[in-house]
């Protein structure tokens, strides 16, 4: 059948089907040109979240005048098989029946901290090598989301923690150490007599889990694992070597370019410096943190 006798059968003219190929080819253009976006970003983010990526294309899609919404880049990358499936797993790693002193949960019922160095979260999880179980520790300033420490050590001694502590207090002043609280879960590494004499000798005080749910009460510090081990760590490295240094670099781009919901898609680096410069004390109020306060 003719094109002719085709718009004549379904009544419409050749002009309006011209015209709608046209903006098919336009429409499937753009978008190309947006995959194109999404393709070179995810090279650095392979896992990064729709609406965390739309934010960061927004100016680039603008420049070049490509419309694009959340709804419309949700529907193309699931038409490509372009989005990110979440993983879900649990294992236990904290053994909270030892000898230690067990402290009480302070920040249960306190307030949300209103600037960096008020309030520390810390966890210990596992990364798989090929030579076997790595462990890494980490810091992270419950303000801002930013890791202030991190450590892959080999075993699930103190030392790995102490070490990401160490990591921590270096990049906070002396003069804001005294009363920061430092939760953590009821592990034995957090519980150990070097881990609290460090505490006390800087004056941090200590805050730790308590009942059944631990990870419920310490949600801020399993959301960041998870976000490195989900997003960033996802290559099996060879060795402690490979894994240290695929962690650092998970480290910088989680710091320096993931933008977070909670932070009005700022990245944890940007907040912590708005809020250190007389400009960013009086801008973004306490974040909303996902520990239970």
């Amino acid at each position: 059948m003719s094109v002719q006798r085709a718009c004549r059968h379904f009544g419409v003219s050749r002009q309006s089907l011209y015209q709608r190929r046209q903006r098919q080819r336009c429409r499937a253009a753009r978008a190309e040109q947006v995959l194109a976006h999404v393709r070179a970003e995810r090279g650095r983010l392979p896992r990064l979240g729709t609406r965390k990526l739309l934010h960061k294309l927004a100016p680039r899609l603008r420049a070049q005048d490509l419309r694009c919404g959340r709804d419309a880049l949700f529907t193309l990358l699931r038409s490509r098989h372009l989005l990110v499936a979440p993983k879900r797993r649990f294992t236990k790693t904290t053994d909270s029946h030892h000898r230690f002193r067990k402290h009480p949960n302070l920040v249960r019922d306190a307030p949300p901290p209103a600037a960096p160095h008020r309030r520390w979260v810390s966890d210990l999880t596992y990364l798989p090598t090929r030579q076997g179980t790595v462990y890494l520790s980490l810091v992270t300033d419950a303000y801002s989301r930013r890791i202030v420490g991190a450590h892959v050590h080999a075993s699930l001694h103190t030392d790995g923690c102490l070490a990401a502590l160490d990591q921590a207090l270096r990049q906070c002043p002396s003069g804001l150490r005294a009363g920061l609280v430092h939760h953590s879960d009821r592990g034995t590494q957090y519980c150990a007599d070097a881990y609290q004499a460090r505490l006390r000798a800087d004056g941090l005080r200590c805050s730790m889990t308590e009942g059944t749910g631990d990870c419920y009460q310490n949600a801020l510090a399993e959301r960041v694992n998870g976000i490195l081990k989900d997003e960033f760590l996802f290559v099996v490295p060879d060795d402690l070597a490979q894994a240290r240094l695929l962690v650092a670099q998970a480290v910088h781009l989680y710091n320096h370019e993931r933008p977070h919901l909670a932070l009005h898609f700022q990245t944890p680096n940007q907040v912590h410096q708005q809020a250190k410069s007389p400009a960013g004390k009086s801008g973004r109020g306490p974040c909303l943190i996902a520990v239970n306060v």
